[in-house]
């Protein structure tokens, strides 16, 4: 045998330990986030929530929500303007939940996908890593208009989590982001219960004061009216949200 030649039996080694090389894990390193912190506001790769002026005051359920970058940077969508950057809107966050980026779809290429909707996937937009979908999502809204009841920072939230493929799912809207943070969030202490709370109580209380049982069946109601809306325009009139 030549020296510079190598036999078939010499090369198999070298094939079967890189084929046994999961390309998973060379394609999608994910680095270490950092801590929580929310006295310098960074949650790394969160969904974040506070309490809406006067909104919240009547119906504490509803409130304003973000994303977070992987350094912690706090994104949301409260105007028709730029998508704010590290200065979430409203108040400081009071409910936090991290999400997993091991949740997330980041394909390379069509074969990469680890969804099952790559071709739906591939056409709304894909990206490399948590930062980079973020970032398409905030050019997309960009120039948006910013409306309450049809197009708000839930949309902005869904959008990320859309392009995200998070969970494997690209059906996230206004209702489940809202759920996945209401259900699941965690509370930064227990002074945000009580400041996302206490205005609900003193209005409530107020009400039924100066008004009776009345006002409190105004409220009971408004909190339907509005959960009636956004039910209705995500699951029986879907362009009716979509922004």
């Amino acid at each position: 045998m030549s020296s510079g030649r190598l036999s078939m039996m010499e090369l198999a080694p070298i094939y079967n330990v890189e084929s046994k090389t999961p390309r998973r894990n060379i394609q999608h390193e994910l680095w270490p986030l950092g801590d929580i912190d929310p006295k310098n506001a960074k949650f790394p790769c969160c969904l974040v929530w506070a309490p809406l002026p006067v909104v919240s005051w009547l119906a504490p359920f509803i409130g304003h929500v973000g994303i977070c970058m992987e350094d912690g940077a706090v994104l949301d969508f409260s105007g028709s303007n730029p998508v704010n950057v590290d200065n979430f809107a409203f108040a400081p966050v009071a409910r936090y939940l991290q999400l997993d980026r091991k949740e997330c779809c980041f394909p390379s290429n069509l074969a990469g996908h680890t969804c099952k909707h790559r071709y739906k996937h591939a056409e709304y937009g894909t990206a490399m890593t948590w930062d980079d979908a973020l970032h398409s999502s905030m050019r997309q809204f960009e120039h948006r208009s910013y409306n309450l009841f049809t197009c708000n920072c839930h949309s902005f939230a869904a959008n990320c989590l859309n392009r995200l493929a998070y969970g494997g799912s690209m059906e996230w809207n206004m209702i489940n982001v809202a759920a996945l943070i209401l259900f699941k969030g965690q509370w930064v202490n227990w002074y945000s219960v009580l400041r996302s709370f206490s205005p609900f109580v003193i209005v409530m209380c107020l009400g039924i004061l100066m008004v009776g049982w009345p006002f409190l069946i105004g409220m009971l109601s408004f909190s339907l009216l509005l959960l009636g809306w956004f039910f209705m325009g995500t699951y029986c009139f879907k362009n009716l949200l979509e922004c």
